[in-house]
């Protein structure tokens, strides 16, 4: 029941903040000079074929009329047309976050396979030059910020060594007989293994760029969790009745320290999704992320309210679910 009050106190409060959110994206897009009928109008235009374009996308209504509109469109699901696209926003957004998802979700098991190996490494090395070593490598992980690591990955695997795939999702003669836009986990579940092998090739790059800078930071929190905790009593004890070191870390010690880590990791993963602009653009990977940029080039109205109020949508969910597990796994939490 405990937790039953909080994600209901939880969700009423999302609704708010999207409500916020939404009033502050809209005035701040009308607010910031630049037009996008300007953006797509050809050079000889008129003032009246500009005025027309104006009334076709309701932007030449009162400024009190349009949020109206396009507030009674989002309770009903409708964010609107893409201006430069000609889509409805809901329909672009579909086809595009997926491959964001599949993308972030790589990005995390990568970093937190990472970054708890190294972590624990660093735990059984503690006091020991190779600490040292680790630390420092970890340092510059965690300084080297992502969009960094992708061109020295492009640069690697792509300019000196070519053996991946510098741009795109999946190769276009394969982008076929797909039901949904989940291309990764479908061809996994549909058993097309050569296939999840092309589209991992293509996510290899990225998904790495991505999860090295959020590994430092697992690395960082777990293996301080990790030193606190093999000083405790329950360790201690451990070690008199003869387990070895690599048992007390992996038996002992760390299922009391990941609770920390599981938090961060979850908060990390809104950022994670959200950080994916830059990445996507170098790798021309067709995410949220990359449609984002384009959204902004083009003064897209109807697009980038869409994409905030999804990203902000996106951000709200995490927290809640990774507040909800965290106190499941706590007792003291759970009971508070």
């Amino acid at each position: 029941m405990v937790l039953f009050a909080v994600l209901v106190n939880r969700m009423a409060l999302a609704l708010l903040t999207l409500a916020g959110v939404g009033v502050i994206v809209f005035v701040l897009l009308r607010v910031v000079p630049g037009d996008p009928v300007a953006m797509m109008i050809s050079p000889g235009a008129g003032p009246a074929d500009i005025a027309a374009l104006k009334a076709h996308y309701g932007l030449d209504a009162p400024l009190a009329t349009q949020f109206w509109i396009w507030l009674r469109g989002v309770v009903t699901g409708d964010f609107g047309t893409s201006i430069t696209l000609h889509l409805y926003v809901t329909e672009v957004l579909a086809a595009r976050l997926p491959a964001t998802v599949e993308l972030a979700t790589l990005a995390l098991l990568v970093a937190v396979l990472l970054g708890g190996t190294i972590a624990i490494v660093g735990t059984l090395m503690r006091r020991s030059a190779g600490e040292t070593v680790i630390d420092g490598l970890n340092s510059i992980m965690l300084a080297v910020p992502d969009f960094i690591w992708a061109l020295a990955l492009v640069l690697l695997f792509a300019v000196a060594l070519p053996v991946l795939p510098l741009t795109g999702r999946i190769d276009p003669a394969l982008a076929e007989d797909f039901t949904t836009r989940f291309y990764l986990v479908e061809s996994i579940l549909t058993g097309r293994f050569a296939v999840a092998g092309n589209i991992l090739s293509h996510m290899a790059m990225p998904a790495l760029a991505l999860a090295l800078p959020l590994a430092a930071v697992i690395v960082r929190l777990l293996k301080q969790s990790l030193k606190e905790a093999m000083v405790q009593d329950y360790v201690l004890l451990a070690r008199i009745k003869g387990f070895g070191e690599l048992r007390l870390v992996l038996q002992e010690a760390l299922r009391n320290a990941v609770g920390p880590t599981l938090a961060l990791t979850g908060v990390q993963f809104t950022f994670l999704i959200g950080g994916t602009v830059i990445v996507e653009r170098i790798f021309s990977y067709p995410g949220i992320g990359n449609l984002a940029i384009d959204a902004v080039i083009n003064r897209d109205f109807p697009l980038i309210q869409g994409l905030v109020l999804l990203f902000g949508l996106i951000f709200i969910l995490i927290n809640i679910g990774v507040d909800l597990t965290v106190a499941a796994l706590n007792p003291r939490l759970r009971h508070a």
